[in-house]
C-alpha cells in the first residue's frame, strides 16, 4: 500500500508512514534484545513483565504527556529499561508517554482474584491502595501529579462506571474534589478478566474550537479579498458582502465578522477613515 502511495504521491507524502512501519519492526527487535538483556543480567529485574515500544518522535502524532509519579512497582521497570537502552545508544533521550500505556494487574478481591486491564494512569491510582485503606481526591491527585481533568476521568472510571473497583464517598455519579475513596474488596464479576475503559476526553469541545479557528481564518481571508478589490468600503457593507461570500460554506455570525474586522485593524491590514470611522480602507 505504501509503495503504491509513494508512486502516486511521491516520497514526501509517505515518509512518516514508512518511518512508523520501520519503528514497529525495530520495536519488536528491541523487545527481544531487552528480554535477552534481562536473562543475562539477573540483577536487572524489573519486577514486572514489561513491554516497551520505542518510537521516533517525528514520525508519530504528538501526545499530551505528564510527569506521572509512578508507583514503586513500576519505577523499577522504567529504570531497568532505561539502563538497557543506554547500552544500545547514548545519543537518544527516552520520553515516556504514560497516557498510551496499558497494564494488566491482579485485583485480590474477597470473592476471588481477577485480572484487570487498565491504563497506566488507572493502574497507578489502584496501586496507591496497596499501602492505604482510604484516600481523598486531593491525596490521589498529589501522589500521581496529574491535572484535575485526568484525575477526575480516571477516578470516575474506577468508582462511578460499570466496574466499581473503588468505593466513593459520597456515593454520587460525579467526581468532586471533596470525595474520598476506598478499595472495593467485595467487587465481583462473572468474568475473570475485565477491561476498564477510560472515558474519552471531551472531543466535542475540541471539535467546536477547531471549527471556530477554521472559520476565523475563512472570515479573515474573505474580508481581505473584498477589501483588496474595493480598497475603501463602508463597515456595514463589508459585513454584508462577507456574509454573502461565505454563505456557501457556512452562515457566519455578524458579531464574529465584526470581531475579525477589529483583529485585522489591529494587525494593520485595515484602517478606519480619519473623518468617518465607519469607512474602512485596505492597507497594502
Amino acid at each position: 500500500m505504501l509503495t503504491k502511495l509513494k508512486q502516486q504521491c511521491g516520497g514526501q507524502f509517505t515518509s512518516k508512514m514508512e518511518g512508523m512501519v520501520t519503528d514497529l519492526t525495530l520495536a519488536k527487535e528491541n523487545q527481544t534484545s531487552f528480554e535477552e538483556y534481562l536473562s543475562n543480567n539477573p540483577n536487572a529485574n524489573p519486577g514486572i513483565d514489561l513491554t516497551v515500544l520505542v518510537l521516533t518522535t517525528g514520525f508519530w502524532p504528538s501526545y499530551k504527556s505528564f510527569n506521572l509519579n509512578l508507583p514503586a512497582e513500576m519505577v523499577k521497570g522504567v529504570e531497568v529499561f532505561r539502563d538497557f537502552y543506554q547500552t544500545k545508544t547514548k545519543h537518544r533521550n527516552l520520553k515516556w508517554i504514560y497516557s498510551l500505556g496499558t497494564c494488566n494487574i491482579i485485583g485480590n478481591f474477597e470473592p476471588r482474584s481477577m485480572e484487570l486491564i487498565v491504563t497506566t494512569y488507572q493502574a497507578s491510582a489502584l496501586l496507591l491502595f496497596n499501602s492505604s485503606d482510604r484516600l481523598s481526591y486531593s491525596e490521589i491527585k498529589t501522589q500521581l501529579n496529574l491535572t484535575d481533568d485526568d484525575v477526575a476521568r480516571l477516578l470516575h472510571s474506577l468508582s462511578c462506571a460499570k466496574y466499581k473497583i473503588l468505593k466513593k464517598e459520597p456515593n454520587t455519579k460525579s467526581i468532586a474534589p471533596t470525595d474520598h475513596f476506598e478499595f472495593n474488596s467485595w467487587f465481583t464479576d462473572k468474568m475473570r478478566r475485565i477491561k476498564i475503559p477510560l472515558p474519552p476526553v471531551d472531543e466535542k469541545k475540541k471539535v467546536i474550537e477547531d471549527v471556530d479557528k477554521d472559520r476565523r481564518y475563512a472570515i479573515d481571508a474573505s474580508i481581505v479579498r473584498i477589501m483588496k478589490s474595493r480598497q475603501v468600503l463602508d463597515h456595514q457593507q463589508l459585513v454584508m458582502e462577507c456574509v454573502k461570500q461565505l454563505d456557501p460554506m457556512f452562515k457566519p455570525n455578524h458579531k464574529a465578522i465584526k470581531k475579525r474586522i477589529e483583529a485585522l485593524i489591529a494587525r494593520d491590514y485595515l484602517e478606519r477613515g480619519k473623518d468617518n470611522p465607519n469607512l474602512l480602507r485596505y492597507l497594502a
